[in-house]
């Protein structure tokens, strides 16, 4: 089986073939850490997850890098407008990060390399682009100059004369073409700086991640991520930096993802729509927004609504609840595996067709749908084997169950016990509505104790006044089990 992939630059797909056989180095763009995350962020970080450990779950070894942007104009915005130093706003915001990545089940890439700690490696690429003539200094500030790229426009499609005859960028007297970019910035009273040949000052944005993902990666790698609305200027930036200092292939595959909507909009302050990672994870369970997230195909576009995640966390309940029918069906108590683990046949049906689905471009939409038809699967055969209507053999149900699990651990969900999951579930759901689950043990015990002395109006009372405050009782064999009622 051949992993074939979407490259941006040729704008089709192709047979994924890295560098070095058997390894993958990838770069994907981090956050510029002025602000929390929002769900925008959530849908690359998640999409890229995903590819890290299907890529490992195949067999590659993955260098992953992910980067922080952690010097550039709004960060010192922001700590001008809070009183902390852009040091202190980084180092805020990249805690806040990692807080995020966590609660999202995040694998850690395999490096996470600052931007601030590479101003050497940013300095000795510059003077490379001016000793070849591709960049020049003005007044302290250094810029490439476009027009000595003549392949400048070929990641977007856009022609550099056309860009220039319909420009509306501010031209600056320095600047010998309208969209040449700075790669140094003089420094400013009061702003982070560095000494350079050019004077004291600090890295333009582009520069950045040319200089980190040629320390760790090489000045060819494999693939190039981030979200589509980096195409331009930031990737197109990249590749003319580096192969005009490198005199080679910058990126052999570059992956975008798709932009999200909220409820059809897009996602702005000014509209009042803007969702952070953290205050969606209050809400809902991370599991669903991480199903949401891929729902649909990474470079779709994709649209928040309260629907859809609804929707999702319905089908993080399917998933778990079979989990739960497995295991009291069986006798067997299931072990997650770890993320990114290959514990479903490769020759299964379903693994097969997951590994089908996964080497058609990542195709996690076509995945998702695979895994609810074994959970389908596996309920029908639990069925039969409850009414009696034919023997159904252990062993096959635990395969399916395996390779559910397997899928769970390359899209990152299904990732605790039955129990643990709906204990969290109810938890949250009593807190949300201010219930103490200790009260409602409490409840259940009675409940327990009325009915072994045959006293059913006092069980079926506490059954009614739980229902009232939104808990749901279910009783089974091994027990009584409880929920929080969907609002």
């Amino acid at each position: 089986m051949t992993i074939r992939l979407y490259n941006s630059l040729s704008r089709q797909k192709e047979v994924f073939e890295p560098v070095d056989p058997g390894r993958v180095r990838m770069y994907v763009c981090g956050p510029t850490v002025y602000d929390s995350c929002h769900i925008g962020h959530a849908r690359s970080v998640v999409v890229f997850d995903v590819i890290y450990r299907y890529l490992k779950v195949r067999g590659f070894d993955v260098f992953y890098v992910r980067n922080f942007t952690d010097v550039d104009d709004k960060i010192i915005a922001k700590a001008n407008e809070t009183g902390m130093t852009s040091d202190e706003v980084a180092e805020k915001y990249i805690h806040e990060f990692h807080e995020d990545m966590k609660s999202l089940n995040m694998v850690p890439p395999t490096m996470e390399p600052r931007a601030t700690e590479h101003v050497d490696q940013i300095i000795a690429i510059i003077s490379a682009l001016i000793d070849k003539g591709f960049a020049y200094e003005a007044g302290g500030d250094v810029y490439f100059s476009v027009e000595k790229f003549p392949d400048y426009g070929k990641l977007s499609g856009r022609r550099l004369e056309d860009m220039v005859a319909g420009s509306r960028v501010e031209v600056d007297p320095r600047k010998k073409n309208p969209y040449d970019f700075v790669l140094w910035k003089a420094s400013k009273p009061d702003e982070p700086q560095w000494d350079s040949p050019w004077g004291k000052g600090r890295p333009g944005w582009h520069i950045e991640c040319s200089a980190m993902s040629a320390e760790y990666l090489g000045q060819t790698f494999d693939i190039h991520g981030g979200g589509k609305d980096l195409i331009f200027p930031h990737h197109e930036n990249e590749i003319a930096q580096s192969e005009a200092a490198f005199g080679k292939t910058f990126v052999r595959y570059w992956v975008h993802n798709g932009f999200i909507n909220i409820d059809q909009e897009k996602m702005s302050k000014s509209l009042g729509n803007f969702l952070t990672i953290r205050d969606i994870v209050k809400a809902w369970d991370p599991e669903a927004l991480r199903l949401f997230l891929l729902s649909s195909h990474y470079r779709s576009p994709l649209d928040y609504t309260e629907q859809a995640m609804l929707e999702a966390t319905a089908g993080i309940d399917r998933i778990y609840s079979l989990l739960a029918r497995v295991e009291q069906f069986t006798g067997q108590t299931l072990e997650v595996p770890k993320p990114g683990s290959a514990v479903f046949s490769f020759e299964s049906e379903t693994g097969s067709q997951f590994l089908e689905a996964m080497d058609d471009d990542f195709n996690t939409a076509r995945a998702i749908g695979i895994l609810f038809e074994t959970v389908r699967k596996i309920n029908r055969l639990i069925d039969a084997g409850e009414n009696g209507k034919n023997a159904v053999g252990k062993e096959g149900i635990l395969q399916d169950t395996a390779d559910i699990l397997g899928i769970g651990s390359v899209l990152g969900i299904a990732r605790r016990t039955p129990d643990a999951y709906f204990t969290e579930k109810q938890n949250q759901a009593a807190d949300r509505r201010q219930i103490d689950p200790a009260w409602v043990e409490e409840k259940i015990a009675r409940r327990r104790q009325a009915r072994k002395d045959k006293d059913f109006q006092t069980a079926d009372r506490i059954r009614d006044e739980l229902l009232d405050t939104g808990v749901i009782l279910e009783d089974r064999s091994d027990g009584t089990v409880w929920k929080m009622k969907q609002s």
